[in-house]
C-alpha cells in the first residue's frame, strides 16, 4: 500500500478551512439565538403593555425584576437611579399614581428589540386628582434576562410628572 505525502501547507489550508466552517456555523447559531431572544423579549413586553392598556394593573410585577436597576434620566428631584422594584415603586411610581383619579394607560406604543434589549416608546394618559389630564411620553430601554427587565433607562417629560406632584396634594393615608 502506497502512502501519499500531503504537503504541510495543504494540511494547514484544510485545517483553517475546517475551523472557518465551524466558526461560521457557530456564529450563525449565535445570531439565530439572539434573534429568537429579541423576538421573545419583544413579545413579553408587548403582551404586558397590551394587558396594561386593556385595564390591567400588574405590568411592573409581570415584567420588572425585583432586583431591577431603573434609571430615570434628566434633571430634577425625581431623576436618578432606583435600586430594586420596591424602591422604584415607593419613590417614583406611587408619588404620582396616588395623585391620579384614573390609572395611567398606554394609548400608543412602538417597540423595537435587539438581543437582550427592548426599546418601547409610548404615550400614557390619566386624569389627575384635580380633574386635569395627565399626559406624558416615555421611552424605556429595557435589558431583559429570563423574560424580566433587570435594567431600565427611562426617559419622560419630568416637567409634566413634577407638575402633578406640585399641583395635586398627596392623599392622606388611613
Amino acid at each position: 500500500m502506497a502512502c501519499i505525502r500531503i504537503p504541510d501547507c495543504v494540511c494547514r489550508i484544510v485545517l483553517c478551512a475546517s475551523l472557518a466552517c465551524f466558526a461560521t456555523a457557530a456564529s450563525a447559531t449565535s445570531v439565530q439565538n439572539q434573534e429568537a431572544a429579541a423576538a421573545d423579549n419583544k413579545a413579553v413586553v408587548a403582551a404586558a403593555f397590551d394587558r396594561w392598556a386593556a385595564g390591567g394593573a400588574d405590568f411592573f410585577n409581570e415584567v420588572v425584576a425585583p432586583e431591577v436597576v431603573w434609571t430615570i434620566e434628566g434633571s430634577g428631584p425625581n431623576s436618578g437611579t432606583y435600586n430594586g422594584r420596591d424602591d422604584l415603586m415607593q419613590r417614583a411610581v406611587r408619588p404620582l399614581t396616588t395623585r391620579l383619579k384614573t390609572p395611567i394607560r398606554p394609548v400608543s406604543k412602538q417597540l423595537w428589540a435587539d438581543g437582550e434589549y427592548v426599546i418601547i416608546s409610548w404615550k400614557g394618559e390619566a386624569i389627575a386628582g384635580d380633574d386635569r389630564p395627565y399626559t406624558n411620553s416615555y421611552v424605556w430601554i429595557l435589558r431583559m434576562e429570563k423574560a424580566r427587565a433587570v435594567e431600565v433607562t427611562a426617559f419622560l417629560d419630568l416637567q409634566a410628572y413634577d407638575e402633578v406632584l406640585r399641583r395635586v396634594p398627596q392623599p392622606r393615608e388611613g
